[in-house]
């Protein structure tokens, strides 16, 4: 099993045959260009996030976490971008079943040679005692399936030493006031994981709330949404 040969990816080298066998026998969520000719047909446009975020073009010497990984994308890229220390978490999407049973980001993480730190953990548990502080931390995607949104963004203050990079679903932005929108039972895209869309003031106001001193609206289209977050 490949799960087996992943702690030490140097010793077992990449087959671009077998490789191409194993994200073909998959589903996946990002679109990863995994070299040897391979990029995975993610369903989403991974790459094309780059321009939202804003992402540093240089991440030399830095700690990064990336909360809810997935298949890794932004974890590997940070990795790319010369960080020091790189750490995948995620729990929802790597103890399901299909897309998210978290051998997507095992594939990528071997094809790639990756040093990136793999935590099986949920936000819930994420501390400086668990995972420890980091330069960045990349919260892309998650916030809207909290479903105590000031609780997941306190955990992200809590790691947080310099920048939170945040990009989110957002609803109510006819309003000027903070404001959320609940979604029972699957409301938003059938996805019961769904919970809430905050409009752009409630995101702002909640990363203030929690310690954040400087908020940045970075990028804004329709229902995304994202924000740089400074201490």
């Amino acid at each position: 099993m490949l799960r087996h040969l992943l702690p030490d990816p140097a010793s077992v080298p990449v087959e671009p045959d077998r490789l191409r066998e194993l994200v073909a026998g998959r589903e996946w969520f990002h679109t990863i260009n995994l070299g040897h000719g391979v990029i995975t047909p993610g369903i989403d446009d991974t790459p094309a996030k780059l321009n939202w975020l804003d992402f540093p073009e240089s991440l030399n010497g830095k700690s990064v976490l990336d909360v809810g990984s997935y298949d890794g994308y932004f974890a590997f890229e940070s990795e790319r971008r010369g960080a020091a220390r790189v750490v995948a978490s995620d729990k929802h999407c790597w103890e399901s079943v299909g897309i998210a049973d978290g051998r997507g980001f095992d594939i990528a993480h071997w094809a790639l040679g990756s040093r990136v730190e793999k935590r099986l953990i949920s936000v819930e548990e994420i501390s400086p005692a668990s995972v420890g502080m980091f330069d960045v931390v990349l919260f892309l995607g998650v916030l809207y399936h909290a479903q105590d949104p000031m609780r997941y963004l306190r955990h992200m203050f809590s790691v947080c030493s310099e920048t939170l990079i945040l990009e989110t679903h957002t609803d109510g932005n006819d309003h000027d006031e903070p404001m959320m929108v609940f979604y029972p039972k699957g409301a938003l895209n059938g996805d019961p994981s769904n919970f809430w869309g905050p409009n752009v003031a409630c995101v702002e106001a909640m990363l203030y709330e929690v310690g954040f001193g400087n908020v940045e609206v970075i990028w804004q289209k329709a229902t995304r949404l994202v924000v740089h977050a400074h201490r």
